[in-house]
């Protein structure tokens, strides 16, 4: 079978093991990512993930500030197939026009549904139930090229962002392995996405600052989920005259007796070993399970509370906004 001659693209550590498996299953030339930046506590002028591991194969990279600045080197890179994963960056037509077959992307949804650079983070938050990963030919627009191939997973309602991402990388990895082998095999395959898509924008500060009283107890569980890849889902704690944003680390749904319909919005129910403070969101309840304050440990909910000597029904989740 015809080894193709590729580039990949990619950034973050996410990419790294489709690099690897780019480079074993074609012909490599080079690698692009994005320019070195800022990292870490230093804020150290570092490469990303992605060049690290392509310098370590001795792969050539490049890491422009833009892709016009390389657009003379890719053009004289004999290669007949991109390859881009979490690559972070917009192709221009002229780019997308250099190899002969052109780019593909895996992308971490099944388009057209979630389009954007928050996948698997807005799957969870909007209470999906099944996701998967679209390998697609890029086009001008966003995320809306045709279909080479998809793969479905069901997303259990234990996930939250880092164990989707488990199970949506090697499910991509044999999905690109698939679509490698048909563009090697001389096969071109093109269906259009079907269906209204939706978007998945990237993720913002101000949705990590969850109040119960603006959110059902399904929200904010999905909210917890979502964002434990990304800015960190944080709970308001207002208790002796004092505001404090307290890190959830993990919650559970509970089901909504009558004798708690009155409760006011962000008040303790319960507290209980096992699974935590229960706290009234709005129009439902929910088990605050693990918390972390800032500067502190992570910690069940029952040892918040009692380190705290809350007090059922007191009303502290809320920032009194």
């Amino acid at each position: 079978m015809n080894r193709l001659k590729t580039i990949f693209f990619g950034t973050p550590a996410l990419s790294v093991p489709y690099l690897e498996a780019v480079n074993q299953l074609t012909d490599l030339q080079s690698v692009v990512t994005q320019a070195d930046k800022p990292r870490g506590r230093g804020m150290e002028i570092l490469p990303c993930p992605v060049k690290v591991r392509a310098t370590q194969l001795g792969i050539r990279t490049y890491s422009p500030d833009k892709l016009k600045d390389i657009f003379e080197d890719i053009k004289n890179t004999p290669f007949e197939l991109g390859v881009a994963v979490a690559f972070g960056k917009i192709f221009r037509p002229d780019f997308l026009a250099l190899p002969k077959l052109g780019i593909i992307n895996v992308h971490f949804s099944l388009l057209p549904l979630l389009r954007g650079a928050a996948p698997v983070q807005r799957a969870l938050m909007e209470g999906f139930t099944k996701t998967g990963v679209s390998v697609f030919w890029i086009r001008p627009g966003l995320d809306d090229g045709p279909l080479l191939l998809q793969k479905e997973i069901p997303i259990s309602p234990e996930d939250n962002a880092m164990t989707l991402f488990d199970k949506l990388v090697p499910l991509g990895l044999d999905a690109l392995k698939e679509a490698v082998a048909l563009l090697a095999g001389g096969k071109l395959p093109e269906t259009a996405q079907a269906g209204e898509p939706t978007f998945a924008p990237m993720l913002e500060k101000e949705e990590a600052f969850l109040r119960p009283h603006d959110l059902t107890a399904t929200q904010l569980h999905n909210r917890v989920r979502g964002l434990a890849c990304g800015p960190k889902p944080k709970i308001p704690f207002t208790h002796k005259g004092k505001t404090e944003w307290v890190q959830v680390l993990q919650t559970r749904i509970a089901p909504l007796e009558s004798q708690w319909e009155k409760a006011p919005c962000g008040a303790v129910l319960a507290v209980e070993r096992g699974r935590g403070i229960l706290v009234k969101c709005k129009e439902s309840v929910l088990w605050l399970c693990a918390l972390q304050p800032a500067g502190k440990k992570p910690m069940d909910g029952v040892s918040f509370a009692n380190g705290r000597a809350l007090k059922i029904n007191e009303q502290v989740f809320t920032d009194n906004d």
